[in-house]
């Protein structure tokens, strides 16, 4: 139990981890917008500023299982004093730099580790620490809808920052956004010394092997892979392939990507209210066949501003719906102890999929001169990970000889 200082409270919480969240993923989300800028100023072609984001994204993913470490052990407001850093430090990065293997390398190194440290894996530990088994999932759910509403205040902001002072600009201000609101939150997030119990304790080691070794936990790995495949393929392709389409207003994939993201503060809400009410992985494998029947549905229905927005109303409802009920189901079979670690782990995986989804998507059109086969992929994905989600069982883990973490 904790016994330095009183732990802060469940609304303390949610409340600095939200307004943390908001700038971490409603900027991130909002970096498909500098595709085309950045690509014409330096002569690049898709697939350089493509495979930019993917290593931001695979960064992420490789820094997400350290920095739950970091979190778990030392405190989440460390973490996050030091991705507030980092994340300024990356986008500065963007603005300034124009060769393009420092450009890719450098950005997916620094952003990648201030998401690393200010997105979900970070702060769920926290989360779950604070609140009760009962509210757990519910408490997931808020983070979500709050990264979701970061995505939906965000994406307006940032097209037109662009527009009134330029791209490069753009990143300037909002480097300065990200430090000047991070860092204050951070210190909401303080967390007290924890008194280990008298008996055995799991190690960090245990721990991985435990969850490795689990095969819940394995197709949860797997799922993830196709979450992030999907939801960064889409954010960071669709304005474009809007625009290949014959859709050159860019209010369309602006009001497209804001509206994914207030549906989806609805979604992740109540996809956590549900998780603690229903099985989880039923939810979570709805939510993957459902994406896969709507992606089909837009592919085949006439384009237009209306079809976009009916799509984006759709996929933002089961966006990032998958968060709390994953977190959920980490917390409910392994405990808490470890919960930012292991949380970390399962979206190392997500992030491997972001990487190939969003990757895959310049390198493709490249070749191609087409989506097609992507969006393909993303289908079939889709129904595949529906699928791994079936089997999963729910129930906590047996330990001989270990306290409950």
């Amino acid at each position: 139990m904790f016994i330095a200082n009183r732990a802060p409270s469940l609304k303390t919480v949610l409340l600095a981890s939200g307004v943390v969240l908001t700038l971490a993923m409603g900027v991130r989300h909002g970096l498909g917008f500098w595709m085309q800028p950045i690509s014409q100023a330096n002569g690049w072609t898709r697939e350089t500023y493509s495979l930019a984001l993917a290593l931001q994204n695979l960064f992420w993913g490789a820094f997400g299982p350290f920095a739950g470490m970091a979190a778990d052990r030392f405190g989440t407001m460390r973490v996050v004093l030091v991705g507030a850093l980092s994340y300024m430090a990356g986008l500065l990065w963007m603005a300034l730099v124009t060769q393009p293997t420092l450009f890719m390398f450098g950005s997916g190194i620094l952003i990648g580790l201030g998401l690393a440290c200010t997105a979900f894996g970070a702060v769920s530990g926290i989360i779950g620490r604070v609140a009760s088994p009962e509210k757990r999932s519910w408490a997931f759910g808020i983070s979500g809808a709050a990264s979701s509403f970061g995505q939906f205040m965000m994406m307006p902001v940032e097209q037109q920052l662009i527009s009134a002072v330029g791209w490069q600009h753009a990143f300037y201000l909002l480097a300065g956004l990200v430090v000047l609101a991070m860092i204050p939150m951070s210190f909401y997030l303080r967390e007290p010394a924890v008194e280990h119990g008298s008996g055995p304790q799991q190690s960090i080691g245990e721990a991985w092997s435990e969850a490795i070794g689990n095969r819940s936990f394995l197709f949860l790995v797997a799922g993830y892979f196709v979450c992030g495949f999907q939801v960064v393929f889409i954010g960071v392709h669709l304005p474009v392939y809007l625009k290949d389409k014959g859709l050159d207003n860019p209010n369309v994939a602006v009001m497209a990507l804001a509206l994914i993201g207030l549906c989806n503060i609805f979604g992740s809400y109540y996809a956590g209210k549900l998780g603690g009410r229903l099985p989880k992985r039923y939810l979570l494998s709805g939510i993957y066949f459902t994406r896969s029947v709507v992606i089909g549905l837009f592919l085949l229905a006439p384009l237009s501003q209306y079809s976009v927005y009916l799509f984006a109303s759709a996929m933002g409802l089961i966006w990032l719906s998958t968060v709390p009920l994953t977190n959920g189901i980490i917390a409910g079979i392994f405990g808490v102890k470890h919960m930012s670690m292991l949380a970390g782990v399962v979206f190392f995986s997500h992030q491997v999929g972001s990487f190939l989804g969003v990757w895959l998507g310049g390198y493709l059109f490249t070749r191609q001169g087409s989506y097609d086969v992507v969006w393909a992929i993303t289908i079939l994905l889709g129904v595949l990970a529906g699928l791994a989600n079936l089997p999963i069982n729910e129930r906590p883990v047996v330990r001989a000889g270990v306290a409950p973490a």
